[in-house]
């Protein structure tokens, strides 16, 4: 329990360094964001819990190919809220999308031979 608790810190520590930042520097909030930490401590995690370098290798390759339907969200967000969309319909589209996208890509990638 004590290392769920420690792991859960870590990680809300860096999403709430992120969003602290990002409030007076948008950029360099938006590049801690951006850097793949949630991916690397999840890696960390997983290792210590079952250190299996086959088992490591299909989560960061399975990671690298989710993480292409995920950003055109950060494309729509910006275009809608440019436009005068309310951020909570913005963030919505962009979440649908990323779903629809992500679900695409779990039908495609196998067929394409990719192990997600």
């Amino acid at each position: 329990m004590l290392y769920l608790f420690i792991k859960a810190t870590i990680s809300g520590v860096l999403i709430a360094a992120a969003s602290e930042v990002a409030k007076r520097y948008p950029g360099i909030g938006a590049l801690i964001a951006s850097l793949p930490l949630v991916s690397v401590l999840g890696m960390i995690w997983l290792w210590r819990d079952k250190p299996d370098a086959e088992n490591m290798a299909a989560h960061a390759g399975a990671t690298f190919w989710y993480v292409l339907p995920s950003l055109p969200m950060f494309l729509l967000i910006p275009a809608l809220l440019r436009r005068g969309a309310p951020f909570w319909l913005a963030l919505s589209a962009g979440c649908v999308l990323t779903i629809a996208l992500y679900a695409t890509m779990t039908w495609l990638g196998p067929r394409f031979g990719l192990q997600l």
